[in-house]
């Protein structure tokens, strides 16, 4: 057994390590996977824990914490193989990520948990990736790595923060096996976890998981709510090809008419691509309808409008890929929806421009600004006959 566990260990390992010759340099990260002066800062605490569900193993777990947590009970996103999603100077860098967004405004105030896989000894391995227990908590399709969240890590997060209990409010995220991990937590407990994150998922037949699209169609619609990222690129083995394997989920998926997005690009198996749309994935995922409108405003420091104060909507493509260029679709509203509130200007907004399935067909900005009280669009007296 303990020689089974350090193959798949290794494993886990190359899975990860693999060299595809991949062309990933056009995925490059965005404004929001940066720190900006006046967003406030989250923190992150490091703990060890012992499990009694996959007993004799040892962890590593990272607590993020928004600046914005006041006490009041709190979204959740747990992310596993913790150790690379929690790193401010890696390929996804959640902590930044999440003090931007959640300062904008277009993702709750979250607690993030970053766990690391167990580790059978007394201490966690030095090369993280190498945990003896990864695949077995990971890959496998049991309720048991549902149990181990629900059971201990999130109610000993529970002990100094208040979190929410509604699965609407609770999200996993994974790569690899961990991607995997992440929908099987869901689809075990769909009545805890509704919200999932895999970026190049291992739905491959390491234990079974190439099962995963026939159940999806055979089985009745789960409330899950998906996010797939891979690329034409990853790991092609003697237990699948990684990238047909997410073609699968995501046909498998549509076909059950289920809340999901699959964004493919040309990347191999690592969090590059992954990374780079981290922010807009997020904002997918935590959007509370079908159309998520930003609100936004900008303040002139010069020119004619110096210190003036202009509002505006902000509807964005679903996932807005690094390098791509989209068309901009400027809505005017009319006279009667001039103000200051950045909301009337809504009022006859086109409901066929926000409809899921035009955004998908149609992938484009829209900007809709408010006209002020006391202004126009254009300053032409229409009475006059020349």
């Amino acid at each position: 057994m303990l020689r089974f566990r350090l193959a798949v260990a290794a494993l886990a390992c190359l899975l990860i390590a693999a060299e595809n010759h991949a062309d990933d340099s056009q995925y490059q990260l965005g404004p929001d996977s940066h720190r900006h002066e006046g967003v406030p800062r989250g923190t992150v605490t490091k703990h060890i824990w012992k499990s009694r569900i996959f007993d004799g193993t040892v962890r590593e777990y990272w607590i993020y914490v928004p600046a914005q947590y006041d006490g009041s009970p709190a979204a959740v996103m747990v992310f596993q193989d913790g150790h690379t999603y929690v790193d401010e100077e890696g390929q996804s860098r959640v902590p930044v990520v999440f003090d931007n967004l959640i300062h904008q405004g277009v993702m709750p105030v979250t607690i993030g948990v970053f766990i690391n896989p167990g580790h059978h000894g007394d201490e966690p391995p030095q090369n993280r990736w190498r945990a003896s227990n990864r695949s077995f908590e990971y890959d496998s399709l049991s309720e048991l790595y549902a149990r181990f969240l629900l059971e201990e890590i999130l109610p000993e997060v529970g002990k100094e923060y208040k979190l929410k209990d509604e699965a609407a409010s609770r999200a996993i995220c994974g790569i690899s096996s961990g991607g995997i991990c992440a929908f099987t937590v869901a689809w075990q407990r769909p009545d805890a976890f509704h919200k999932v994150l895999s970026h190049v998922g291992s739905f491959t037949n390491i234990r079974g998981g190439h099962e995963y699209p026939a159940w999806i169609r055979k089985w009745s619609q789960r409330p899950i709510r998906a996010f797939l990222q891979d690329g034409e690129n990853d790991l092609n083995n003697t237990h699948g090809n990684w990238w047909l394997a997410n073609r699968q989920m995501a046909s498998a998926l549509a076909f059950r008419n289920y809340d999901f997005k699959f964004v493919g690009g040309v990347g191999g198996h690592n969090g590059i691509h992954g990374g780079a749309i981290l922010p807009d994935a997020l904002r997918w995922l935590w959007r509370e309808g079908d159309t998520p409108v930003e609100e936004r405003s900008i303040t002139y420091s010069g020119g004619v409008y110096e210190n003036e104060t202009f509002r505006y909507r902000l509807l964005r493509p679903d996932i807005v890929e690094p390098g791509q260029k989209y068309p901009l679709v400027l809505f005017l509203h009319g006279a009667g929806e001039r103000g200051d509130d950045n909301s009337l200007q809504l009022k006859y907004f086109p409901e066929v421009i926000g409809s899921a399935e035009q955004r998908r067909k149609h992938a484009c900005f829209v900007l809709a600004p408010q006209c002020r009280k006391d202004h126009k669009w254009v300053d032409v007296d229409w009475g006059e006959t020349e």
